[in-house]
């Protein structure tokens, strides 16, 4: 077998649900069992030199029950008949117990009862590529960095998974959905005349995707490394990034960091009515903000997108059955829909969407993004240069800031090309800009029409914490009179 994981102590999913279910629905007015399985592997190489392989094989159950109006969570690795049992017992006495504290009446209409079925589409199984073939491939890519000496580090990841998630319930839900997913990271530092400036492919882990092994390609793979190269070599030679207000072009893969940070986690629901408050922040956005909010101009549209082809976070139910459709969350620049469970939306009285999501078994599940998507738009590449007088094109994040309410931020970048008289006239260094989250977005004035997409599995949340894969497409946008601003010098 190509991924040779091994687990000892496995518990062999999966189990008899149906079987446990059948007993134990006369004990709860409602219970669902769910199971995951993940096999994941990770290697890095360094400078050509293999520097890390990693396996895990990480595999649950969750058990969750609803008395009286309340929802209450249990979880184990141990699938023998008295560890269910006990599971069960545990959280079905813990749920009963803090139901005469619950914030919220839940009922069975927060918890659908679908059947289907999902699973990535792929063009060839991740099981086609063996080890060495990968490592072949990361091997290449590393040589094909090291455009001049002075490129002094190269590495190149990958992280290939394999997730199986199947879940029953009481009231006759059978989902089941299997992903399968790849992240690729490929960068350079180069160094020269004391100056050290690093670029790599899509901001490190922005290259995510549900995707089988043809996305180890060496005829896409290798072109793109040089480019990266030879971007690191011209950042060393670069003048710093000016100072001042200029129009802003972002490329798709900052404009993933831009759409996360100040659309997708200010409009999570649980955020917005305070469950979130203390550890990654709250939320500028108001309930009466929602069908009245115009977050931006009115080429701004965003939607949650959960079916799109290959992306990151697509999914056909989210971890409570509810399922997943395309919704628009910004339309015409206008904010309508916020990103919440079902529950979310009872207690909120806002329209939500299908994102109730859990990062494994051992976690419950809560508000969490998925594909959310800044739609393309009208104009060409050409148009969005030649119509800019005086900007600035940023690519790939490299680090971030933002308030706990989601309302000012700043954001670096790897690469930078200043624009002048409608031409880009050369690179520079450091490029940084900074920025109101609405205010920004009501500078949107052009929108590209070809989108890209990219993914992270580092989107954090939750005490105690869950990452969760999330992705986001956009095509290159322009946002006008936006402060920008190099590093130090």
């Amino acid at each position: 077998m190509p991924y040779p994981f091994s687990n000892p102590g496995a518990i062999l999913l999966p189990m008899d649900s149906e079987k446990y279910l059948s007993r134990w629905k006369h004990e709860a007015d409602f219970v669902s069992l769910s199971t995951v399985r993940e096999k994941a592997m990770y290697r890095r190489l360094r400078n050509e030199k293999l520097q890390n392989v990693s396996t895990a094989l990480d595999e649950g159950y969750r058990i969750e029950v609803m008395v009286d109006g309340h929802i209450g969570y249990g979880c184990s690795f141990d699938a023998s008949p008295e560890g269910v049992e006990r599971t069960f017992r545990k959280v079905l006495d813990q749920t009963k117990k803090s139901s005469a504290h619950k914030v919220f009446t839940a009922d069975l209409s927060h918890r659908p009862s679908p059947r289907g079925q999902f699973r990535s589409a792929v063009q060839k199984s991740l099981d086609d590529l063996g080890h060495k073939e990968i490592f072949s491939v990361l091997m290449e890519c590393s040589k094909a960095l090291k455009v001049s000496d002075q490129i002094v580090t190269r590495s190149c990841d990958s992280w290939v998974i394999e997730s199986d998630m199947e879940s029953f319930s009481t009231e006759g839900k059978h989902t089941h959905q299997n992903f399968s997913i790849v992240f690729l990271a490929m960068s350079a530092t180069a160094q020269k005349n004391g100056e050290i400036q690093s670029r790599s492919l899509n901001g490190g882990h922005a290259l995510g995707y549900q995707i089988g092994s043809e996305i180890f390609s060496r005829h896409r793979l290798l072109p793109q490394c040089e480019i990266v190269g030879e971007q690191a070599m011209e950042l060393v030679a670069a003048p710093n990034c000016p100072e001042g207000m200029l129009d802003l072009i972002l490329a798709p893969d900052q404009m993933t960091l831009q759409i996360h940070e100040s659309i997708g986690h200010p409009l999570e629901l649980d955020r917005i009515l305070g469950d979130e408050r203390n550890y990654a922040g709250w939320s500028f956005v108001k309930p009466a903000d929602f069908g009245e909010l115009q977050y931006g101009s009115k080429l701004m549209n965003v939607t949650f997108d959960p079916s799109r082809f290959g992306q990151l976070a697509s999914y056909s139910f989210d971890d409570v059955g509810h399922k997943a459709e395309r919704e628009f969350l910004i339309k015409d620049g206008k904010l309508m829909r916020g990103l919440g469970s079902l529950e979310s939306q009872a207690r909120s009285g806002i329209p939500g969407v299908a994102n109730s999501r859990s990062s494994s078994w051992n976690r419950p599940p809560i508000d969490r993004m998925a594909n959310i998507n800044l739609e393309a738009g009208p104009n060409t590449m050409q148009e969005i240069i030649e119509t800019c007088d005086n900007g600035i094109v940023m690519h790939a994040n490299r680090s971030w800031s933002i308030d706990d309410y989601r309302r000012k931020f700043q954001f670096g970048c790897e690469y930078g090309q200043l624009i002048k008289g409608g031409k880009v006239m050369g690179v520079v260094k450091n490029p940084n800009y900074r920025g109101i989250t609405v205010p920004f977005w009501q500078n949107l004035s052009h929108v590209g029409n070809i989108t890209e997409s990219f993914g992270s599995p580092f989107c954090g949340k939750g005490e105690p914490n869950q990452a969760i894969r999330v992705g986001h497409a956009s095509p290159y946008a322009r946002f006008k009179n936006i402060e920008v601003f190099g590093g130090a010098k």
